[in-house]
């Protein structure tokens, strides 16, 4: 039963961590420890707290192992009271991936965006580097790589969003640095025929942040929301937690390609308006919306997982109380309007 509001973040990390009966078929299936690398971003925490409770449930005493450099403690804390145990690694040294202990299953989950613009040699060490350290120390494990729809060039938004075997040619350091790391991964399973899913995810949903609140918040603050990306798609990150730890048991070489997002292409301007009623303000929009847009089809993953257990509606309904009562807010905006793939 879903709740009416979240109110606090322990009621949004309680429902962004609590295991799917997907998740658990997977987990129940599983015989060993998970690494979880770059666990310190928006999604890693929530995501390695579900395996630790989905195997508290079912009974299993196999290890969740968070690694980041944990520049922020509190997240280090946090985890170690949830049970996952927590590992300070810089991912950009080569020779401390390698000391990392050995595990059957790798969820990585580390990469750089923000600050591409800026500083775009980093962005590329972190998503081409990194990625060829750790294939390489874990060529003999599972390993589910998270990605991005943004490896998709724009699509028009009459024909569906971006199929899985479909051409990747983007625009932008970062959305290419992406392919990169794809392209890096996969060289390495089919070196050493390492299984391996590669999740390319579409705009996960957190109350916190996540394009619902980017654009909830232009229209409480009565700022002018921009159409000129006028679709998107968005997921609540509790269903891309799980479907994250059932794409480990589809890993195969060469690597399975998986888009990972919710089952509607979703108007700007419709969220601008239906916020404008739950917010009760009048939305102001500006620019027009161009005929193409950075879309996912992921009708594959339907067909595999099912559709996600938070409906779109719900989302909006969590998001806009969120706002109203003034919830704590990441500074981490999405970006999600920009056409030029700068970041």
């Amino acid at each position: 039963m879903l709740p009416p509001a979240l109110t606090n973040d322990k009621d949004v990390d309680e429902l962004l961590s609590r295991p799917t009966p997907g998740a658990l078929e997977t987990l129940a299936q599983l015989d060993g420890d998970v690494l979880v690398l770059g666990v310190g971003g928006k999604m890693g925490p929530t995501l390695a707290r579900m395996i630790r409770r989905g195997w508290d449930e079912l009974g299993r005493k196999h290890k969740v192992v968070g690694v980041a450099r944990f520049s922020n403690p509190a997240v280090e804390a946090q985890l170690q009271d949830v049970g996952v145990v927590p590992l300070r690694c810089d991912l950009l040294d080569r020779n401390a991936v390698q000391q990392l202990p050995d595990a059957p299953y790798i969820i990585f989950m580390a990469g750089q965006k923000f600050g591409t613009s800026t500083g775009p040699e980093f962005t590329w060490a972190m998503n081409t580097l990194v990625p060829a350290y750790v294939a390489e120390k874990f060529k003999h494990s599972r390993i589910v790589v998270f990605s991005t729809g943004c490896v998709y060039p724009f699509t028009p938004v009459l024909q569906g969003g971006s199929r899985e075997e479909d051409t990747l040619s983007p625009p932008g350091d970062y959305a290419n640095s992406c392919v990169g790391r794809e392209r890096i991964f996969t060289y390495f399973s089919k070196q050493h025929s390492t299984p391996i899913t590669l999740l390319r995810l579409n705009y996960a949903i957190d109350l916190r942040y996540g394009v619902l609140l980017d654009v909830a918040k232009q229209v409480w603050a009565g700022e002018p929301v921009d159409v000129s990306m006028g679709h998107v798609n968005v997921i609540w990150q509790g269903d891309a937690n799980a479907q994250a730890i059932q794409c480990l048991s589809h890993a195969a070489s060469p690597p399975f390609v998986l888009n990972i997002t919710g089952p509607e292409i979703v108007s700007v301007r419709a969220l601008a308006h239906r916020f404008g009623q739950l917010l009760e303000r009048e939305p102001k929009i500006t620019g027009t919306e161009g005929p193409t847009a950075w879309l996912n089809n992921a009708s594959r993953a339907h067909q595999l997982f099912g559709y996600p257990t938070v409906s779109l509606e719900q989302m909006m309904v969590w998001v806009a109380e969120w706002v109203k009562q003034g919830g704590r807010i990441l500074s981490k905006p999405t970006h999600f309007e920009a056409r030029d793939g700068n970041f």
